[in-house]
């Protein structure tokens, strides 16, 4: 976490590292923060991002932030800035530059959409059972989160969406592809998800744009190799953000024990595997309080 730490030093935070440096625990002392300019890597995740935009209105001189380099993860900046805007604090977006100036939110009513990413295990279980349909609601198809694009990705594993007042329905179809190409850089948190549901439907892929990987919970590039791995299913990567699956196979573990890695994501992704596995062990289940505490509840509510 060093390169927000730096930022929001370098804006008048004032931080300590308790332990290894670049790493929590942190001490943290209360101060206003002068605000002003800064650099940052585009590349970056955006967490590191969203987290100073959110902030920078309550600064004394508000904030600008010079993006170099490629800009990824755009759609979870843009949401970002969409929803402070709802809230009355407008941005400035231009080329690589973001400017806020010192603004009060103000309070509104406001519906908060389901999670598209939440909804990604659904669209799994559904490829990978042999029929189904399943309503989810609180989904909208004009949805700020880059990761409502999963509808689309998943009419590749025969899923097709329909919109309705309240939400969507997944419905099983037999139109599956061959082989499956995308370049994740603007929906990174789908990737593990994709991962194990082509593995489970044999489905051969080549996924890029995955080099916010490597810093997210876990390295989730080599925790997803060595998960399915013991699966029976090789992955590769290459330059630190392509992931490729040619169908190659290995003996698999004889009681597999899938690691989370204190990461939400890995459980969440390998649960559906059970459909065409019969059955999965996931050390850890608790991970999943972070973003959908329910998730093995309502599990547990389909059979």
């Amino acid at each position: 976490i060093h390169i927000l730490v730096d930022a929001l030093v370098s804006l008048g935070a004032r931080i300590q590292y308790l332990g290894k440096i670049g790493f929590p625990p942190l001490k943290i002392k209360g101060t206003s923060l002068d605000g002003g300019e800064i650099y940052l890597s585009g590349d970056v995740s955006s967490q590191f991002i969203s987290a100073l935009l959110m902030i920078a209105p309550t600064m004394n001189r508000g904030l600008t932030i010079h993006l170099e380099g490629e800009i990824i993860s755009v759609p979870y900046i843009k949401l970002t800035l969409g929803m402070m805007a709802q809230f009355g604090v407008k941005a400035h977006w231009e080329g690589n530059t973001i400017k806020i100036h010192p603004e009060e939110y103000k309070p509104i009513r406001y519906i908060v959409e389901s999670d598209w990413s939440a909804a990604s295990y659904w669209y799994a279980m559904a490829a990978l059972a042999d029929d189904a349909q399943i309503e989810l609601k609180g989904l909208f198809k004009n949805s700020m989160q880059g990761d409502s694009k999963v509808a689309d990705l998943f009419t590749d594993l025969g899923v097709a969406t329909e919109f309705t007042d309240v939400g969507v329905i997944l419905t099983k179809t037999n139109k599956v592809t061959k082989k499956m190409f995308h370049n994740f850089v603007n929906e990174p948190d789908l990737a593990q998800t994709f991962v194990v549901t082509c593995c489970m439907m044999n489905i051969p892929f080549l996924f890029t744009g995955l080099q916010t990987l490597k810093i997210k919970e876990t390295d989730r590039i080599e925790a997803l190799k060595n998960e399915m791995k013991k699966l029976g299913y090789l992955i590769y990567d290459s330059e630190n953000s392509i992931l490729e699956w040619n169908g190659e196979r290995c003996q698999p573990d004889e009681n597999p024990v899938i690691r989370t890695y204190e990461d939400h994501r890995m459980a969440m992704a390998f649960a559906p595997a059970a459909i065409k596995l019969g059955n999965i062990i996931i050390a850890e289940p608790k991970v999943v309080s972070k973003s959908y505490p329910a998730y093995w509840d309502d599990l547990k509510s389909v059979g």
